[in-house]
């Protein structure tokens, strides 16, 4: 079974052993903040795929607008199975996370060819129940995973409550960062995409403790000056590659700030040379 597992990650990791996830799965979530720059989904993943990412992260909904692309260099389909409404700008009265096919958790990925599932591991102060809930999701997904030889990304999530700001921000603190990319580790997770920690120079804590590649998610949008010298860092601590959707696909110019990721990740380019490779033909920020 192991052997089927990295068929399918070799689809998604080049031969750097790396990985640019662009991630377009937003609107599972119900959120319309979300949606900025997803309006028209036909030409966004129309233009990923020109861009050339590893992989496209969707929702089974959207999955065919990558599938029926035709060509065989197109990017990898990572697959998400798991909604919620953790994201919401309102603290709900219950607060959920669910499988989309709880009968046969991944049978829509395994019929759009998906090369990877993702699901998430959730952490929101107060909310015990929606962590057990993530933790159910998890356990159900991985024998399932294991019979068909699917890999499973764990997307360990630690939230800051929802304060004056309205919505669920990434808490950063490495001591919560840690202990849940272990416990993500512990439930089977072949690949993890983790938050970013406050100080760069902790993430290689984050790195022992998956065991496995670790993909830094994004989340909010940053300015990308920024964005550039902090993936780097990240890289440098030994992450395997990023999963990054609002900060790519609400730029101006996705294809660039793609082709600039696609460098530092496989090529080593530096946030200096990244800036110059999103600026060629590129818009600034």
């Amino acid at each position: 079974m192991y052997q089927s597992t990295k068929v399918r990650l070799n689809r998604m990791f080049n031969e750097s052993g790396k990985c640019l996830d662009v991630a377009v799965d937003h609107g599972v979530f119900n959120e319309y903040d979300f949606l900025d720059g997803l309006e028209h989904m036909e030409s966004v993943v129309r233009s990923l795929v020109s861009a050339g990412p590893d992989a496209i992260q969707t929702n089974y909904g959207q999955s065919d607008i990558l599938q029926r692309t035709p060509g065989k260099s197109k990017p990898a389909l990572v697959m998400r199975v798991d909604y919620g409404n953790p994201y919401n700008a309102q603290t709900h009265k219950v607060m959920f996370s669910e499988l989309q096919n709880e009968e046969e958790p991944i049978l829509e990925a395994l019929r759009m060819d998906a090369s990877c599932i993702v699901v998430n591991l959730l952490l929101v102060p107060g909310e015990p129940a929606l962590h057990r809930a993530s933790l159910r999701n998890i356990s159900r997904l991985r024998g399932v995973c294991d019979r068909y030889g699917m890999p499973m990304m764990i997307e360990p999530l630690v939230m800051k409550g929802n304060d004056s700001r309205g919505g669920y921000q990434v808490d950063g603190n490495k001591k919560l960062v840690v202990p849940l990319v272990r416990q993500a580790r512990e439930l089977g997770a072949d690949v993890i995409k983790a938050d970013p920690t406050d100080h760069v120079e902790d993430y290689h804590e984050v790195v022992e403790a998956a065991r496995c590649p670790v993909l830094v998610r994004g989340g909010g949008k940053a300015d990308l000056k920024d964005l550039f010298v902090r993936s780097y860092g990240y890289l440098q601590q030994g992450a395997m590659g990023l999963v990054y959707g609002r900060n790519i696909y609400q730029h101006p110019n996705p294809s660039q700030i793609v082709k600039a990721f696609m460098h530092m990740i496989h090529k080593g380019a530096t946030p200096e040379a990244a800036w110059q490779i999103y600026s060629t033909d590129g818009k600034s920020n």
